[in-house]
């Protein structure tokens, strides 16, 4: 498929695509005239950068694993590859955590304001909202 209907069926724009391309992180055949066809390849590259970006996986991080993908296996490629999941999952998990508590400390937010009973805990709700940038303050250090 051409670059407008690969780009519109994946949700993204044609910059974003080429940019991609530029970054070698997708290799669209060239027609005789010029144009890119975007084969089941791309498209399968196409489907890991999204789902990679969705986990927090940086350009330069999907980039070494594309380059990793296409080497030859060894054990070097493997602890890599096993390092940088191993990273990734840790910082998955810290988030799951947060947005765990977050979604607690919403909800009963939202509790207290629908029974009229957030001025008299608007100090605690304070309190939670400073414990968690101090968790996300941690998690930079």
């Amino acid at each position: 498929m051409h670059i407008k209907q690969f780009a519109s069926k994946y949700h993204l724009s044609n910059d974003t695509i080429r940019f991609y391309e530029k970054e070698g992180l997708l290799s669209p055949q060239r027609l005789a005239n010029g144009y890119r066809f975007y084969d089941e390849q791309c498209e399968k590259s196409i489907k890991f950068i999204q789902v990679l970006k969705q986990l927090g996986f940086s350009l330069e991080e999907i980039r070494k694993l594309t380059l990793l993908e296409t080497q030859p296996f060894t054990d070097q490629c493997n602890t890599t590859t096993a390092e940088l999941f191993a990273h990734k999952r840790v910082a998955l998990q810290r988030k799951i955590e947060f947005f765990t508590f977050a979604l607690q400390s919403l909800q009963i937010a939202e509790d207290l304001i629908s029974i009229g009973r957030y001025n008299e805990n608007k100090t605690d709700i304070e309190k939670t909202i400073e414990d968690m940038y101090k968790k996300i303050e941690s998690e930079e250090d």
